[in-house]
């Protein structure tokens, strides 16, 4: 089994149920096992559009996925929940980013492990603190409680 991080995000119609639609497709499939689920905190929308907040949360589970079986299980679930584009920063109801796989670092076209943007992002850093203050990221060999410190 390994360990994952996943963020998890809304800002369109009934933001906290499709977190909660997402947890559960997450939920019920054999290869993943939640082990624990942040508060939904609600945060500004970045970029230059304006759009409504978000609803943000973080999760840890085990899985069997490989890094990209869990990446197309995840747009799997975006698309099922209805989720029409991937561009960046864009309204949308379901948004499921793979913050990290075990402490590996994987490099490939489609999928950046550590996600690239963590140490940047505060509406990333607040819900994955409050389940994994202590979890080293790989990258910057800081907790995630020091990088949203100094974020803040």
């Amino acid at each position: 089994m390994n360990t994952i991080y996943l963020a998890l995000g809304s800002n369109l119609g009934d933001r906290e149920q499709w977190l909660e639609t997402a947890i559960q497709y997450l939920s019920d499939t054999p290869e993943i096992s939640i082990e624990n689920i942040s508060p939904f905190i609600e945060t500004k929308a970045v970029g230059s559009l304006t759009q409504p907040d978000f609803i943000n949360a973080a999760l840890k589970a085990t899985t069997l996925f490989t890094p990209q079986e869990l990446l197309a299980y995840c747009e799997d679930i975006e698309k099922k929940c209805g989720r029409q584009s991937k561009g960046d920063y864009t309204p949308r109801n379901i948004d499921i980013d793979i913050l990290f796989y075990d402490t590996e670092f994987i490099s490939e076209e489609n999928l950046q492990i550590p996600h690239p943007l963590i140490q940047d992002r505060t509406f990333v850093l607040e819900p994955l603190n409050a389940i994994a203050p202590e979890f080293i990221h790989p990258s910057y060999d800081k907790s995630i409680s020091a990088l949203l410190e100094e974020l803040q």
